[in-house]
């Protein structure tokens, strides 16, 4: 019998040696705010303990659109869109609850309501009145959550592969996901997360992989571990998402625009096939060859018709009147 504890003695020492070779600390909160929180970001308290990383871009008298964006992602993804529109319109992202240098939620709370009085309370400490709202993947479902409970702050609506509609077809979805959504698995996780599995996440999720450079690998990977994200990530998996219904969608009557990539394979285009169809004020955009991130994938054609859209459906000038007879 003493073999068969020295192997069972052997084996706990190699899996623990296993999870200090492998193991992945959080990151360290200091650096990255020194690495991806420079000027323009702001960081601004909304009550609740929660310190939100944002940035307020273009004249502050302008038009304002609030830009959300995906699960794991964080505010950097709409950068080629805040370059093209900033000029025109006052622009802001942040980083949800549970993500990038915002960091976890102190209640643990991710259910849509939270994220959904986080959206307007970043609205009331900014001063907004009335706005557009857009959002991808995640955040998508954030802003149609947001136009239902809030119709009157919402000006359009702009939705980049959504998630919230009730389809039955299931996109092939990314292996980091996949894990994040395992019991057991995702624990582990928290503690072992390698850079390659985000990488790979992050080719499973774009058809094009010209966008998947390095930088955007270690931020993804370097955000994930910011201390409490991790968990945030588990948290939110092991939920159920509730879809919206279509009397639901049909009653936001602001102007919406649907964007959607072709081969998203996370949230296929039939979702976004179905907001079109409900949304009664929707125009809907396809890209061919283009997977989950248009903004990123697609990121000046996306933007030079998000600046169309805006200009000729949302804040459009009224006509002249015609010259007395």
């Amino acid at each position: 019998m003493k073999w068969v504890w020295r192997i069972l003695l052997l084996l706990v020492v190699l899996l623990v040696a296993a999870f200090f070779i492998f193991r992945t600390p959080d990151t360290d909160p200091a650096e990255m705010r020194a690495k991806y929180g420079g000027a323009p970001s702001q960081f601004v308290e909304i009550g609740d303990g929660v310190t939100v990383h944002l940035r307020d871009e273009g004249p502050k008298d302008a038009p304002a659109i609030i830009l959300l964006h995906g699960s794991n992602a964080d505010l950097h993804t709409w950068q080629p869109w805040v370059d093209a529109l900033k000029g025109r319109y006052r622009v802001i992202r942040f980083d949800q609850i549970g993500h990038g240098l915002t960091g976890p939620d102190p209640d643990s709370d991710y259910s849509i309501p939270n994220f959904v009085s986080d959206i307007d309370e970043v609205a009331d400490r900014l001063g907004l009145d009335r706005f557009v709202i857009g959002g991808n993947s995640m955040g998508g479902g954030h802003a149609v959550a947001y136009a239902l409970a809030h119709p009157d702050r919402v000006e359009g609506l702009i939705l980049v592969d959504a998630a919230g509609a009730p389809i039955r077809k299931e996109g092939r979805g990314n292996i980091g996901f996949t894990i994040a959504r395992t019991p057991v698995v995702n624990r582990i996780m928290n503690h072992i997360t390698p850079r390659g599995m985000i990488e790979q996440s992050l080719r499973e999720t774009v058809s094009n992989q010209a966008i998947v450079t390095d930088a955007m690998v270690d931020r993804y990977w370097e955000l994930l571990r910011y201390p409490g994200n991790r968990d945030a990530t588990r948290i939110r998996f092991s939920g159920e998402w509730t879809s919206f219904s279509q009397d639901e969608v049909a009653t936001i009557d602001a102007p919406a625009l649907v964007i959607w990539g072709e081969e998203d394979g996370l949230i296929p285009v039939e979702a976004g096939l179905w907001y079109d169809r409900y949304l009664p004020g929707s125009t809907l955009v396809v890209y061919e060859g283009i997977g989950h991130l248009p903004q990123e994938e697609e990121a000046q054609r996306s933007a030079d018709y998000v600046a169309q859209w805006l200009s000729r459906q949302v804040f459009a000038a009224p006509a002249s009147p015609s010259p007395a007879q």
